[in-house]
């Protein structure tokens, strides 16, 4: 955000001091010295000095600047999203070390080429996680069935059996390769993300459970999600509805 003359003030998401907000004096000036430090996705070192309102940075060194990310519009889509949806879904003290490494990681990933749709959607995993709405996938969250779970109830927040799928829930099909992935997604550390070979119709279902997922627990309006959603669009096959059977069952829970 631009303030006063040349200044911009940033969101810094940091390692041990969760979000704050700095002001950058000078960063739109051309030859501004720490212009650079002001880009979004830009990880490096801030020196800052804050009181009991805004910081002001002291001085500042870019580590990686992700500047490919910035340069291709899927990517800074993607990433944006990521950003975004950190800064919308957690509090500052829920900002910790553990989000900020997945969220650096999540962004190496980006880079470095990695599947932006596999890679955003584990990182939603771990927004949920960190924010306390982490879903019940290795068991079915109504009985407790660990066989053939292949659809979500994301107001219960997790997987659900074919049995408990006509007890009145909303449900979601999802089909149990797709079940089995968002566990593997709930499981895995973004910064030992490998490579991940995911067929279009399982990818298209991901994509739908993680989303309602993410709307049923964090209903942000979010300008980046909505932009990622028109590229998505143009790719994904039209996704079935949620099915409405009858009214029921409890409202989301909040972990511990």
């Amino acid at each position: 955000m631009d303030y006063g003359e040349g200044g911009k003030i940033v969101t810094l998401l940091t390692e041990s001091h969760g979000k704050t907000g700095v002001l950058i004096r000078g960063a739109s000036k051309p030859r501004s010295r720490y212009g650079s430090l002001a880009l979004p996705f830009t990880y490096g070192e801030f020196v800052y000095f804050k009181g009991s309102g805004l910081g002001t940075l002291s001085s500042g060194e870019i580590i990686r600047s992700h500047h490919r990310l910035r340069e291709n519009i899927d990517l800074a889509a993607y990433a944006s999203y990521a950003a975004e949806l950190t800064d919308r879904a957690l509090q500052d003290e829920e900002a910790g070390s553990w989000i900020f490494a997945q969220l650096l990681a999540c962004l190496d990933a980006l880079e470095d080429g990695k599947d932006p749709a596999v890679t955003t959607h584990v990182y939603e995993m771990k927004i949920l996680q960190a924010a306390g709405y982490a879903p019940v996938l290795h068991a079915c969250v109504s009985c407790g069935r660990t066989d053939g779970l292949d659809a979500l109830a994301p107001a219960l927040g997790g997987a659900v059996c074919p049995a408990c799928r006509a007890d009145g829930r909303q449900v979601l099909p999802l089909g149990e390769k797709a079940v089995k992935l968002l566990r593997l997604f709930a499981a895995v550390d973004l910064r030992r993300l490998g490579g991940v070979n995911v067929g279009p119709e399982t990818k298209a279902a991901v994509r739908r459970g993680m989303r309602a997922l993410v709307d049923a627990h964090l209903p942000h309006k979010l300008k980046s999600r909505a932009f990622l959603d028109s590229l998505d669009a143009l790719e994904q096959p039209a996704a079935p509805p949620i099915r409405p059977e009858a009214d029921g069952g409890d409202g989301p829970r909040r972990s511990g």
